[in-house]
């Protein structure tokens, strides 16, 4: 079982940055790909950044490249969503989710493939 906290989170304008921080306990985390999901309200989660256990894959929705960052510590545990250049649709609940297994990549952008979730946190970006 693996249990994952999310830091962050905040309210900032628009063109501003954040960094998000997922902290992973209790499981073999150098194992687990990791994304990073958000939900707004009245829409579908889905998957913003991801990366391979070994960090050497990672994958960006169209709507994250070029401002988003992810990046893990297999050592700490960790990883971390730089984002930048915020924009007011980036507001939602943030979420980040391990999939446990399997080779060295990416292995879905769905958010069934992934084995474990946090609580989430809140992004807010005003205008």
């Amino acid at each position: 079982q693996v249990h994952l906290v999310e830091s962050g989170g905040g309210l900032v304008q628009a063109g501003g940055s954040l960094r998000l921080s997922c902290a992973a306990s209790g499981g073999a985390f150098s194992t687990y790909a990791m994304g990073w999901f958000r939900q707004a309200p009245g829409k579908e989660r889905e998957l913003v950044a991801a990366i391979s256990w070994s960090g050497r894959t990672t994958y960006y929705a169209d709507s994250a490249k070029g401002r988003f960052f992810i990046s893990r510590d297999n050592v700490e545990h960790t990883t971390s969503l730089q984002m930048s250049r915020l924009k007011p649709e980036d507001t939602a609940v943030y979420y980040c989710a391990a999939d446990g297994g399997g080779p060295d990549t990416v292995h879905t952008i769905l958010a069934q493939g992934y084995d474990y979730w946090g609580h989430g946190t809140q992004v807010t970006v005003s205008s």
